[in-house]
């Protein structure tokens, strides 16, 4: 009852708080409903822009990959300091100045109007296939281990999740439908730092019970069972080889912390330049200290069950709060692990809702359209793409290598292409539209066949790297005998004061060094 009560009480505060930050603010306008009125400060930009990256598929995909693989996996959160900075120095500045609301908008003001279409269409089918379900099924595996949902309604363990899954897209899509990026954004913030409070209480509590009370003689206890689980440079055979790094996982970093609608719509929101920058670079400091979270409590979790678990990786997180956590928090924690499931859900929903409006349904069907029938047609596409998330999510159970190696080998599908696209457009000049959409389709072909068909025997990551250089070849060679007709970009008058933050520069080369200072330090872990 008590795990009821707490579980009730935090969602409720939460729900509560955002619809007390909105109830003055007006949802009519396209800017005030995908962009909060372009009025979100740095402090909630990083808040939300973690909570939408950090779901259950980290929570439980990564800890369960480190259960199996160790520190390896710790690439997939640092290197995204990097992108970061890149995006808050480069890539946000040229977004404002060009007043985006959307990045295809972006596409079009570069290359061309189909371009943009495409490449909206592509993301819209991305998020369906892809994040959407992922997100609802760890979720619903989560709250399924600390709440015995199925024991509780005397059903299935699957019928359980069903049900789950079902509650958690209805709850989610409600707040994209009706709040919009604010009322996403803002209840981002508190379960922000209900993540960070309960995140961290699963490692630190399962430290101090090992270590008598020291966390840690705890943490030494746990080094010296499996030093070699500590190592982050990955071998050419593992599940994250170190060699990736240089080759396809910093394009993927770039686009999805510089280019991904998703992450990027919170900047675009941002008051001005300065709040923006702010919440980028706040974002790559949290996303240094995160794998605390995400990352060692798999490695304790090792500590705990060895072997026991290696066939049901996705398991071991679930596991571990039922072990560590006190009764009386265990219905708070599992609300913090609804909010992030909410962020993650209404935040891709969000995304896909400004997308579909702005780039396809204005551009293709109703030139016409006014703002306030844009937002109309905004809640529509959520509630379909919640609808076809719900109905996808069982197919993403079973991933052999574990759902978050899964959701990065779909995300590759799309991200590659879009990045290519994206990157050769803004520092090559003389790519064409005709270039860009022939590497779209061969980036989007080449993927599909060598993976999922031919499955050819080299790491996914590296694949990347592979397909962003053949995609630039044939960019140029398209390009050549089909050059580019105009040099002038489209751009808008400015919508935010474009005045830099003075520590931008600062704070970035401490990013850098801190993530080289890691793979230093535990590069012999």
């Amino acid at each position: 009852m008590l795990t009821v009560i707490t579980f009730l009480g935090f969602t409720l505060f939460v729900a509560f708080y955002a619809w007390y930050k909105l109830r003055k603010d007006k949802m009519n306008s396209t800017d005030g409903f995908f962009l909060g009125g372009r009025s979100l400060t740095g402090g909630v930009i990083a808040g939300s822009m973690l909570l939408t990256n950090i779901s259950t598929e980290h929570l439980i995909g990564m800890n369960g990959s480190s259960y199996r693989n160790g520190f390896i996996i710790i690439g997939w959160e640092v290197t995204s300091a990097l992108a970061l900075v890149v995006a808050a120095l480069y890539f946000v500045p040229k977004y404002l100045r060009m007043g985006l609301t959307t990045i295809p908008e972006y596409l079009e003001k570069r290359f061309d109007g189909t371009t943009r279409s495409l490449i909206a269409l592509f993301l819209v089918v991305s998020f369906v296939v892809t994040l959407l379900p992922i997100v609802l099924y760890t979720g619903a595996i989560n709250l399924e281990s600390i709440f015995n949902i199925s024991e509780i309604l005397g059903v299935s363990q699957s019928e359980g999740l069903w049900i789950t899954v079902i509650a958690i897209g209805i709850i989610g899509s409600l707040y994209a439908i009706f709040g919009g990026l604010k009322a996403v954004a803002v209840s981002d913030t508190i379960n922000g730092y209900g993540l960070l409070i309960g995140g961290l209480m699963i490692p630190l509590l399962a430290l101090f019970s090992i270590g008598d009370g020291n966390i840690f003689r705890g943490l030494s206890t746990v080094y010296n069972h499996a030093p070699e689980k500590f190592n982050v440079i990955g071998d050419r055979d593992s599940v994250l080889p170190f060699g990736v790094l240089f080759t396809g996982l910093m394009i993927n970093q770039l686009y999805f912390w510089g280019m991904n609608q998703t992450i990027i719509q919170r900047a675009l929101g941002a008051k001005n330049l300065k709040e923006a920058q702010k919440g980028l670079l706040f974002t790559g400091v949290l996303k240094i200290l995160v794998p605390i979270i995400i990352v060692l409590p798999g490695v304790i979790g090792y500590y705990y069950f060895g072997d026991s678990l290696y066939d049901d990786q996705d398991f071991i997180y679930p596991a571990l709060i039922q072990m560590v956590l006190p009764l009386g928090m265990a219905g708070f924690f599992a609300a913090v692990v609804m909010g992030a499931v909410l962020s993650t859900f209404n935040s891709v929903l969000n995304s896909a809702a400004t997308i579909f409006s702005v780039d396809v349904y204005k551009r293709m069907i109703n030139r016409d359209a006014r703002e306030r029938q844009l937002v109309w047609i905004g809640r529509a596409t959520s509630s379909t793409l919640a609808v076809l998330a719900i109905l996808s999510a069982p197919f993403v159970a079973n991933a052999p290598e574990g759902l978050y190696q899964l959701l990065q080998q779909l995300n590759g599908i799309f991200f590659i292409p879009i990045a290519s696209i994206m990157l050769a457009g803004f520092f090559i000049r003389n790519i064409s539209s005709a270039g860009a959409k022939v590497g779209l389709f061969f980036g989007l072909s080449f993927y599909i066949i060598v993976t999922f068909i031919l499955r050819v025997d080299i790491h996914f990551v590296h694949i990347w790297g592979i397909e962003f250089v053949l995609i630039m070849i044939i960019m140029f060679v398209v390009s050549h005998y089909y050059p580019r007709k105009t040099f002038v970009d489209k751009s808008d008058a400015l919508k935010v004061e474009m005045k830099s933050w003075k520590y931008a520069n600062h704070l970035s080369v401490v990013l850098v060094v801190v993530t080289i200072l890691i793979y230093i330090l535990l590069g012999q872990a």
